[in-house]
């Protein structure tokens, strides 16, 4: 005999104690397992409850979704193939298969909402489902408030340090100190950074904060969508070789600048980092006149000449040389020369000029005895040509 299902919700709701979110036909195996078992399932709290089926009022297994760690889409492209959701736990990993897409969206979007205290991004669901989702979210906020935060680690010594209030600006870590800190930094915790991106929103759309935990930070991001802008906040966890962006499926990087890179790529360069305005200059001051004025040429520049090395010359040229004279004008330059070269000069000049003067008079002698004989021959041929004339009359 079945039991009604009103009286199966009533003892289910005695048994668990936990507010029923959403419920459905469901397959499910663990990863050392080869094939999927059905149940049905209930999202009762942050708890999965499994049954046989529909008409079991004792659960035959639970998922404590508080431990999920990711939940991936083991075929997110394929709308008419069955859905198979991979959530990774802290004791193992289970496999959700639902053979109707749109269930399966249902599905992720309550186990998300419930998990994260937030409704997920780029859902497909109809308006009534939306606001039917954001009912369940106010009621398990209201069930299972938030712990409230607690006080921030000490920071490292080259972090700015916190503002005095929180309506004072924080000023960002210095870069030039610690390069690897990039500068929408800001020592302020999750209400702040909020309330920053709130009132500033044209600074920029994304703040990386200290984390709650020790040596981790946290990044919160305003973001606009067709609803109007949503504030988000994620965990960057450190570790030796980079950082762990915490998501459905863990993303690391190697420096907080990748982590800030990864955000404005994948949400196709929409969002900046913040960074506060600086203030600039609006008025241009005259320069004053100078005190004096040069108005005569400036001194040339002297150029320093080159060392060089003194030439050795030779002293003995230097001391047979005397100094020149300088020579008076209209008289011709005649070299100095040492007193016996002049004496041998002189003596020269003598002798050449008694050959000069022998060789004028042998010359004039010869010539006085050529005109002589010249004159003789031709009074010669006079007397001649007279005689013969005379004979030559005679004759006749």
């Amino acid at each position: 005999m079945s039991l009604h299902p009103r009286v199966v919700y009533k003892r289910r709701e005695t048994i668990t104690a936990l507010p029923l979110y959403y419920s459905g036909d469901l397959l499910k195996k663990y990863s050392k397992e080869k094939d999927f078992k059905k149940y049905y399932g209930e999202l009762r709290g942050a708890t999965l409850f499994l049954y046989e089926d529909d008409t079991q009022d004792t659960y035959t297994e639970k998922l404590d979704l508080e431990q999920l760690k990711s939940m991936e889409l083991d075929s997110p492209n394929q709308r008419k193939a069955a859905t198979i959701f991979n959530l990774t736990l802290h004791t193992d990993d289970v496999q959700l298969k639902l053979d109707n897409p749109d269930t399966a969206e249902e599905w992720k979007g309550y186990i998300l909402t419930v998990i994260k205290k937030e409704i997920p991004n780029k859902m497909q669901l109809l308006p009534g489902q939306l606001l039917q989702l954001k009912e369940f979210l106010a009621q398990e906020k209201r069930r299972n408030p938030p712990a409230p935060l607690p006080p921030l680690p000490p920071r490292p010594s080259f972090l700015a340090s916190p503002s005095a209030s929180p309506s004072a600006s924080p000023s960002p870590a210095p870069p030039k100190v610690h390069p690897d800190v990039p500068a929408c930094f800001f020592n302020v915790n999750r209400q702040e950074a909020e309330r920053m991106l709130e009132a500033n929103p044209e600074y920029g759309s994304m703040i990386l904060r200290p984390s709650t935990l020790a040596n981790n930070y946290a990044l919160t991001l305003r973001q606009l969508m067709p609803s109007g802008p949503v504030m988000k906040n994620y965990r960057v966890t450190s570790i030796n070789t980079g950082f762990i962006i915490e998501l459905d499926t863990a993303v690391t990087v190697s420096s907080l600048n990748d982590v800030l890179k990864y955000f404005i790529e994948k949400t196709e360069y929409r969002l900046h980092p913040y960074m506060l305005s600086q203030p600039y200059d609006t008025s241009i001051d005259a320069s004053p006149a100078p005190k004096c004025i040069s108005i005569t040429s400036p001194t040339p520049k002297m150029v320093p000449k080159a060392q060089v090395a003194p030439m050795l010359r030779s002293k003995t040229k230097d001391e047979l040389l005397p100094p020149p004279t300088k020579p008076e004008e209209s008289e011709y330059v005649v070299p100095d020369a040492p007193d016996d070269h002049q004496l041998k000069l002189g003596q020269f000049d003598g002798e050449l000029r008694e050959v000069l003067k022998l060789r004028r008079e042998i010359i004039y002698s010869a010539a006085d005895e050529e005109e002589a004989t010249t004159y003789e021959n031709q009074s010669n041929k006079k007397s001649h040509s007279s005689a013969a004339q005379w004979a030559t009359k005679t004759a006749e």
